[in-house]
């Protein structure tokens, strides 16, 4: 891994654990929230992606606007799916495995069927970074039995769109050659589109959030976007068997930040997983 990937997905981990440590303060009406934040990121995002497009000279066909349809499916299903397994699992089940299974389904696929190449250094140095973020995101117990059940049968099938819309996004962005900043714009009207009506029927709820939760929305429009659209930058120059591992070492600053701002317990699981993500990392620079 080139030092320019590995800063790319750094600033892109850093970007993702302060939007998610913004959402987790919104507790209410998640699918409404889901809504304001990619509105609110298409309303900032997509006059940037126009003014970015026009000054490089790009020529938008019905390839981009297929592309960005299918990925705004993918993406509100994941949104969707995630939503729904916190609402019947436990978020310390949910979110791990969500966010550890989606990159080893990521690396297996890219390997096995889209014939990625790597060495056995770097595959070693990924399958580091996920046991690092595992050890850093589980250990502690569900609430119940049956939330603990659900919440990893809804954990796994997180992981799968999320493996779902890196696999498409990589083949988007290398296969089809779209550029990341106006596919994801895109992407991002398409989806609030979907959302819209949901949203519409709670209009009177969408007001008062925005009034109580303005700052939370602001943050996460801003850095959603920005998390992805780096890490879809990495995706052109890196294998995504490779960009997808990396990608999830967000879950250890968000790890960190919990323990630090929030003071949540159990530090020395965090930094004993921290410690093997790095090693991981490591393995991948020096790959």
């Amino acid at each position: 891994m080139s030092g320019q990937v590995l800063v790319l997905i750094l600033i892109a981990a850093l970007c993702h654990a302060l939007w998610n440590f913004a959402a987790k303060r919104v507790s209410e009406n998640p699918v409404l929230f889901v809504w304001l934040t990619v509105a609110g990121a298409a309303v900032l995002w997509v006059p940037i992606a126009v003014a970015w497009s026009w000054g490089e000279h790009l020529q938008p066909d019905l390839t981009w606007v297929l592309a960005g349809l299918l990925t705004s499916c993918f993406h509100t299903l994941y949104s969707l799916t995630l939503q729904h397994g916190y609402a019947v699992g436990d978020l310390n089940v949910v979110y791990p495995l969500a966010r550890g299974t989606g990159p080893i389904v990521t690396m297996v696929v890219a390997i096995v069927f889209l014939g990625e190449r790597l060495s056995s250094f770097s595959i070693a140095g990924a399958a580091i970074i996920i046991i690092g973020i595992l050890v850093v995101a589980t250990g502690r117990r569900a609430s119940s039995a049956k939330s603990a059940k659900l919440g990893v049968i809804w954990g796994v099938m997180t992981g799968l769109t999320i493996a779902t819309y890196t696999l498409w996004d990589d083949h988007v962005v290398n296969d089809l050659g779209i550029a990341p900043l106006p596919y994801f714009a895109l992407g991002l009207v398409l989806e609030s589109m979907m959302l819209a009506p949901g949203a519409w029927r709670s209009r009177a709820a969408a007001r008062a959030m925005v009034r109580s939760y303005w700052r939370e929305i602001t943050v996460v429009a801003v850095l959603s976007p920005l998390a992805y659209i780096l890490v879809l930058e990495a995706m052109k120059l890196a294998p995504v068997a490779i960009v997808a591992p990396a990608r999830e070492t967000s879950i250890v600053v968000g790890s960190l930040l919990a323990w630090l701002v929030l003071k949540e317990p159990r530090p020395a699981r965090r930094l004993l997983g921290s410690a093997i993500v790095l090693a991981g990392i490591s393995m991948l620079v020096l790959a």
